[in-house]
Order: C-alpha cells, then sequence, then structure tokens
C-alpha cells in the first residue's frame, strides 16, 4: 500500500504530532491532582532528569512517563501495529525508542526514583481511566493519605451532650 500523501505533506503531518501536552497526558495530570497528588510539570527535575519524564512527583520520589502505544511500541496493544510500508525502517525506529526508554528507566532507578510508565490506551475512555484511578495510588507506592481538613472537629466522648 502506498502512501495517500506526498512525502512533503507527509512531513507537514508528521511535524503537527506534539510530544508535550497531548490529550492522554492532560487526562492523567487531571486524574492526579483530583486524587491529591502534586507533580511538576516543567519543574527543575523534569529536564535535567534522563528521558525529560512527563511529569515528576518528587515529594514520593516518582516520575511519570506518558507512552503513546504506537510510538513507544506497546506490545500485545490493540492500537500498535507497524505501518505496512517501510516496515524494516519502522522496525528499527520503535525498537530503538524502547531500548531509549530502557535506558532511561534504568538510569532513574539508579538514581533512586520510582519510575512508573502510563500507556495511553489507559486513559482512551472511561472504563480504562477508572480501571487506572483505582490502581494509580499503589502504583505511586501506596495508598496516598490525604490529611483532614483543618476545621474537622475529633469528638472525644461519644455521649451525647445534655443541657442540665
Amino acid at each position: 500500500m502506498t502512501d495517500i500523501f506526498t512525502p512533503e505533506k507527509r512531513s507537514q503531518v508528521m511535524s503537527r504530532i506534539r510530544g508535550r501536552n497531548t490529550k492522554p497526558e492532560l487526562a492523567l495530570r487531571s486524574m492526579l491532582h483530583r486524587m491529591g497528588y502534586r507533580f511538576t510539570v516543567n519543574g527543575p527535575h523534569n529536564r535535567v532528569l534522563p528521558g525529560k519524564p512527563d511529569l515528576v512527583l518528587p515529594k514520593y520520589r516518582t516520575v511519570i512517563f506518558m507512552h503513546g502505544c504506537f510510538w513507544h511500541g506497546h506490545a500485545y496493544c490493540k492500537n500498535f501495529r507497524l505501518p505496512a510500508t517501510r516496515r524494516q525502517w519502522w522496525q528499527a525506529k520503535i525498537e530503538g525508542n524502547r531500548q531509549r526508554d530502557q535506558r532511561h528507566e534504568d538510569a532513574l532507578r539508579a538514581m533512586g526514583w520510582h519510575v512508573l510508565t502510563i500507556w495511553e490506551c489507559a486513559l482512551r475512555n472511561v472504563a480504562a481511566r477508572d480501571w487506572l484511578s483505582a490502581r494509580l495510588p499503589s502504583l505511586l507506592g501506596g495508598p496516598f493519605v490525604s490529611r483532614p481538613a483543618a476545621t474537622a472537629m475529633v469528638a472525644e466522648d461519644a455521649t451525647p451532650y445534655r443541657a442540665g
């Protein structure tokens, strides 16, 4: 099967693919924020750590990579399929991405960071997002314990108050 675009048009289309602030990444950020986790997107760690993680949770010493199923070769995912044209080139490209991702993960773990990779298919629909949100606390290293509100009162005595 031949490409439906001219080489110039294909180049233009490919140049418009974003690497930051993608819909899955924004959905993940929103989910984490609603759950009470705080993270940096453009903080001091994000740009200097190996692989430039998408999200850094300094409090938990955790980094999160948001991977696209196609570009990072998500194995056994229905959203990953090698193109029919230039198959060898794409195989080399995707395999190179996988090896680079593994090098970055290994380097981050050697530095003492917990590394979490979230695939775009985990945010593709409501059921997948619900599944992910239920598992995120354990994936991030244990259940998140929110602090009680400042106005919360604790009862010292269970007996009801009676006016005397």
